[in-house]
């Protein structure tokens, strides 16, 4: 099969809006052998593929209280994907939970990755009460990344928090992610 020149940037194209809806910059690892790993780069992670459905975990309430309320508009302060840090978000959600960051080997057989944030506890599996301590191996729900959801996880930290979903334009290429789950307050800014 013979790939055009115009079909082969369409792939290209194809895989980068991929990587900017990721989701996040996480750290990974890949095993060279059973005593060395070495970081690949975000962009080395072709099969990672942000989820955007907006839906929401059972069981999880609604904020009370929220410093932004649903329609309001903020400003992001992380980087968990390329062409986030710096863009207004518009509130799609806002609820109160805890947030952890995980260190995941996803079931797709892709490289373990680092620091991810976040999963909320709702998208834990069978969790004990929160929060759940550093280091507790959980097994995940959510399916926010290609390989996400089944992944067994270790609890990296945890933060009880108000999280949002977010929709918001990307200051890298101008494309709109829709459904970002999920930012904590911490990380927006009043615009």
């Amino acid at each position: 099969m013979t790939i055009s020149a115009d079909e082969k940037q369409r792939l290209v194209m194809g895989v980068t809006f991929a990587l900017v809806l990721s989701g996040c910059e996480p750290t990974v690892t890949t095993e060279k052998d059973s005593n060395k790993s070495e970081d690949v780069a975000h962009e080395d992670m072709k099969d990672m593929v942000y989820t955007n459905d907006g839906i929401i975990p059972n069981g999880l309430m609604k904020a009370e209280y929220s410093k932004y309320i649903v329609g309001s508009e903020a400003i992001i302060q992380t980087d968990h994907m390329e062409g986030m840090k710096g863009a207004t978000a518009t509130i799609v959600g806002a609820f109160y939970t805890t947030a952890y960051s995980i260190n995941y080997t996803p079931t797709d057989g892709s490289a373990k990755v680092l620091d991810h944030k976040w999963v909320i506890h709702e998208e834990i599996e069978n969790p004990a009460s929160a929060p759940l301590e550093e280091g507790t191996e959980v097994t995940v729900l959510a399916n926010h990344m290609k390989g996400m959801e089944g992944a067994k996880a270790e609890i990296e930290s945890a933060e009880q928090t108000t999280v949002y979903m977010i929709d918001y334009f990307s200051t890298t290429d101008g494309n709109k992610v829709t459904n970002h789950k999920w930012v904590v307050e911490d990380e927006l800014s009043e615009k």
